[in-house]
């Protein structure tokens, strides 16, 4: 998610109502097909006890949903839970943005962004937890804000383990720099407090990461061949909206930038021969069948009427992912509506 030069409040209802959707994604389905779930952006696919979990932003950016499936096509047509509703004012009362559901322990955690009632971009990170063996129907309560050295503009927080610690990297506005966000990386000693200091891993400098607005958003760890491939999203929320990539040895000392190694070119970007617009703001799962796959979100048209971030036919889409003869992924190009060949 991006922040707006100037906020635009009204309107995400009426966009939603008068949204025109593609035919063929609204019968139920057994294989994967793109789009996989109509209006849900910021996708986040995860795999825990045999099920698949998602969760994503919705277009009035007002609660926090979560479906399950025993298969990712599943997800389409499953039924879709609201676990949490922004109160009508005060803190967290404005946009929310961007879920991440994850396991920790015997507790079940969402990491999530949220505006204020008086100023919607006023964006914090924040955290849900769920103690029940049922995060769908289970009880959900706020753990906590999730603690900074800056009280700044902050989203998009996800966490992972490497070598037997638990991370967590994300995107901030830091004092002093003249961007939007920036990514970056700290140990963790709770769900909402860091172990360490954390390290800016990368600034939006380069022409594709700037394009609106200069931004590094929507980390995502796939850890494959020994190396850490972490992907982020950059530039404004429209058709520029494309992938970077940050990679580092998995032996490295992750948390020294100097670790990391930066893709001089995005890795994932719009493709109007495909008829996909935006791609980003992505995560990885595993199917049930052991492959590697991507989940991001895209439109399937360029132009837009208004501000981009109440455009709300930003949709969940999958593909899989290749590797090149020295183990580093490969996204190719945004995969074309209709039935992925070789992911039923």
């Amino acid at each position: 998610m991006n922040l707006p030069r100037r906020p635009v409040l009204a309107g995400i209802a009426a966009s939603v109502a008068g949204a025109v959707l593609p035919r063929h994604t609204l019968a139920s389905r057994s294989a994967l097909s793109n789009p996989l779930i109509l209006q849900r952006a910021d996708p986040h696919i995860s795999a825990h006890g045999g099920r698949y979990y998602f969760t994503a932003s919705v277009p009035e950016y007002d609660r926090i949903v979560l479906r399950s499936a025993p298969g990712i096509a599943g997800l389409a047509d499953a039924a879709e839970a609201v676990l949490w509703r922004r109160p009508q004012q005060g803190r967290m009362a404005g946009h929310i943005w961007a879920p991440e559901f994850h396991r920790a322990g015997d507790r079940w955690l969402i990491y999530f962004a949220a505006g204020d009632g008086d100023d919607v971009f006023r964006i914090r990170t924040y955290v849900l937890a769920c103690d029940d063996a049922d995060p769908v129907a289970g009880r959900w309560s706020l753990l906590g804000q999730f603690e900074t050295p800056w009280d700044s503009f902050t989203l998009d927080a996800t966490v992972f383990d490497h070598r037997g610690t638990r991370y967590a990297c994300w995107a901030q506005a830091e004092p002093g720099i003249a961007t939007n966000s920036n990514l970056y990386l700290a140990p963790l000693t709770t769900p909402t407090t860091l172990a360490a200091p954390p390290v800016r891993l990368t600034v939006p400098t380069l022409p594709w990461e700037i394009q609106g607005f200069k931004v590094a958003e929507g980390p995502a760890l796939l850890a494959r061949g020994g190396r850490l491939f972490l992907t982020y999203s950059a530039s404004a929320t429209d058709a520029r909206y494309c992938m970077g990539m940050l990679t580092a040895r998995d032996d490295a000392d992750i948390m020294d930038p100097a670790a990391w190694s930066k893709s001089p070119v995005p890795v994932f970007a719009s493709a109007p021969e495909h008829g996909v617009y935006g791609p980003g703001h992505n995560s990885f799962v595993v199917d049930d069948r052991g492959r590697d796959l991507l989940v991001y979100h895209a439109r399937d048209y360029a132009a837009i009427k208004g501000d981009p971030l109440y455009d709300p036919n930003r949709h969940t889409r999958v593909q899989p992912i290749r590797y090149a003869a020295d183990g580093t992924p490969v996204f190719g190009k945004p995969s074309r509506n209709g039935p992925i060949v070789g992911t039923a």
